[in-house]
């Protein structure tokens, strides 16, 4: 009988309840962190002498075998993985060793522990990916502050800029998604072993010594908060969601300037699919997958907002519901964020093309606006005014044609006011535009070299906290190792 319900209740599960309530599916995810949870608390235990040295050799051993034989060769008739690894490991040393594991823990202080330690891990591989991603459109930018390349505001030719520029945009905004997540990592790795059911324990367990063994940065305060709260997913889920609307700007952005009409770069065939009927079709597969999946992520945040409201403390069987959802957003938004790098990194930029492109959509009027403003005095929306009916004619202004408009406009000829037709030629001139535009975030590949070396500075420093976070899991893992180790050999 199952070794939770022989007590209180006189059955085993029903097999429908048992499929509509099992978590096992879901808990392959948390397999690897359980043992290690296990051998942490194990570990603790015997020194804090509530198990001897021999029971503390034999559960770790045994933990060794279950292990390496993996989650499927456990017992599915159990509801969660939990319970299916006590009961084996009660299997291969007896009740009396192996059911002496659970002293001082329950499954609602295990079951949170283990989520945050396979959440910390999937965060850190956010970080990774999402470092690699800018660091790909940083080094793109770098050899592209002088391609020329229409701005646009509502998908009309706004103004010139360079495609740098427009690449740094996105580099900015994954840099504060890159932010977000570590704040995010610093609530998730806090650790709630010890909380117990929700009231913690009269053993006289060592909270710390979990809490360094399994590289956590701290203990959760309130053993009833530390169980019931789920805070830590939907805040790493409110991350990945924020980090695909960034994904789904920029694949939306792939797809445009990969069609005809646009013509600015080409996939590679990696990224791309074929129609089964139309053989000329190079279709942008990837990136309206990642486009499509910003959906799931928000399905999945969305989800685990709804679960976890209007629950009274302390644990509530509900919080199960949240747990599948928060690993099929990560791994959405981990996907995603590779995809895009990959994509990135192979496609062919047609520079010519986008150099083209400006000659639509008169992108120089609002310098030329300026630039009147500028040489005779007169105000910006009487230039504006000007400019714009201008635009009308579909031409290239000439001073002529200006100072007739600016007559019948004003009174005066622009000409006679300072106007030529030099600083009209400079003012219509993309590069020209595109230099004189050099303050702070600006255009100018003066400025976007700025950007550059700013954007690079970051990544360093992050890329120094991210193998912080690599190098402090890794000793906490290694040293937890070695100590389980050496209880094994004391009693071989």
């Amino acid at each position: 009988m199952d070794i939770l319900r022989r007590g209180r209740l006189s059955t085993d599960i029903d097999e429908e309840v048992l499929c509509f309530s099992s978590s096992m599916e879901a808990d392959e995810r948390v397999f690897h962190a359980d043992i290690e949870v296990d051998k942490a608390h194990v570990v603790m235990l015997r020194e804090q002498g509530i198990i001897n040295e021999e029971q503390c050799s034999a559960i770790l051993s045994a933990l060794d075998r279950i292990k390496k034989e993996g989650i499927l060769a456990l017992d599915s008739s159990y509801e969660d993985v939990h319970i299916a690894i006590e009961a084996r490991l009660i299997q291969l040393i007896g009740e009396d060793t192996g059911g002496r594991m659970h002293s001082g823990r329950s499954r609602n202080d295990e079951v949170a522990t283990c989520i945050r330690i396979t959440l910390r891990h999937e965060l850190i591989c956010l970080m990774d990916e999402l470092h690699s991603l800018i660091t790909t459109l940083v080094n793109i930018a770098s050899k592209h502050c002088e391609t020329l390349i229409p701005g646009y505001t509502h998908l009309q030719h706004a103004q010139p800029t360079t495609l740098a520029h427009h690449l740094l945009a996105h580099a900015h905004a994954f840099m504060r998604d890159l932010e977000r997540i570590m704040d995010a990592y610093k609530r998730t790795n806090q650790n709630p072993l010890g909380a117990v059911a929700f009231a913690s324990t009269s053993f006289s367990i060592n909270r710390e010594r979990t809490t360094q063994l399994l590289g956590f940065a701290s203990i959760m305060e309130n053993s009833m908060d530390a169980v019931s709260t789920r805070d830590f997913m939907i805040e790493s889920l409110s991350c990945a969601a924020n980090l695909m609307t960034n994904l789904s700007r920029i694949a939306e952005e792939i797809i445009l300037w990969s069609c005809s009409e646009f013509d600015f770069i080409e996939l590679s065939d990696r990224y791309t699919s074929t129609s089964s009927v139309m053989p000329q079709k190079k279709n942008p597969d990837i990136a309206e997958l990642i486009r499509g999946k910003t959906g799931s992520v928000y399905g999945a945040l969305m989800s685990v907002l709804a679960i976890c409201k209007s629950l009274p403390y302390s644990y509530n069987r509900d919080l199960q519901e949240a747990t599948p959802h928060i690993w099929k957003g990560m791994e959405i938004a981990r996907l995603s964020i590779h995809m895009t790098q990959g994509m990135l990194s192979t496609m062919k930029i047609k520079k010519e093309n986008m150099k083209k492109a400006l000659n639509m959509g008169f992108t120089a009027a609002s310098e030329l606006a300026d630039t009147m403003v500028r040489t005779t005095g007169i105000s910006f929306r009487t230039a504006h005014y000007i400019v714009g009916t201008l635009a009308k004619t579909g031409k290239t202004p000439t001073l002529s044609e200006i100072d007739e408009l600016s007559l019948n406009i004003i009174g005066e000829k622009l000409s006679d006011k300072g106007l030529s037709e030099e600083s009209i030629k400079k003012a219509l001139d993309p590069m020209e535009i595109i230099r004189k535009r050099d303050i702070s975030g600006a255009t100018s590949p003066k400025e976007v070299q700025r950007q550059i070396t700013v954007l690079k500075k970051k990544l360093e420093d992050t890329q120094h906290r991210i193998r912080l976070i690599h190098n402090n899991i890794t000793k906490a893992s290694e040293e937890l190792e070695k100590i389980c180790e050496q209880y094994k050999q004391k009693n071989l």
